[in-house]
Formats: C-alpha cells, structure tokens, sequence
C-alpha cells in the first residue's frame, strides 16, 4: 500500500517517540520551528542512522548520503519538509 503523504508529519512525530525515545507530550508541542539535533539529547550522531533508516522503512522512500546535511536535522519543520519532498519523488 503506497505511503498517504499527508500523513509524513504524523510519522515523524511517531519516529521521534519511537526511535529516540522522546516523550509523546514532547513531541506533540513540536512546532516547525523547534530546533532537533543539539536540542534534543536524544538526537546525537548514533541516532541519526536509526532514525534514516525507520523513515526509509516507515515512509516507503530511499534517502541518499547526498540527501542528508546539517539542516536536515535542523528543525521539526526541516525535517518533515525533507520527508514530504522524498515521498512525492
């Protein structure tokens, strides 16, 4: 079943829960502009792989090396920007 893309920002949510462990109320607060990696403690360089993958796996997409920099990871809002441009390639 193809990935239903107004459905990325839910799942992201759901990964930052599930993945790094942040509490549900946490992320819920999370707006585009809640800073992510230096912010959260949860979020350091081993996560980050983690992370990529489960988006890979749970979004249906493929994220390249070439895809991945220092503002992906920015924002909440950079984040799921990046997700939504990958699901509808």
């Amino acid at each position: 079943m193809p990935f239903v893309p107004d459905s990325v920002e839910t799942t992201i949510r759901e990964l930052l829960v599930d993945v790094l462990g942040v509490a549900p109320a946490t992320v819920a607060a999370m707006t585009d502009d809640t800073p992510l990696f230096g912010a959260l403690p949860e979020l350091d360089s081993m996560a980050v792989a983690g992370l990529l993958t489960e988006m890979e796996d749970r979004l249906e997409i493929m994220i390249d090396d070439d895809d991945i920099d220092g503002e992906l990871f920015e924002s909440f809002g950079s984040l799921v920007a990046f997700a939504k441009s990958k699901v509808r390639e």
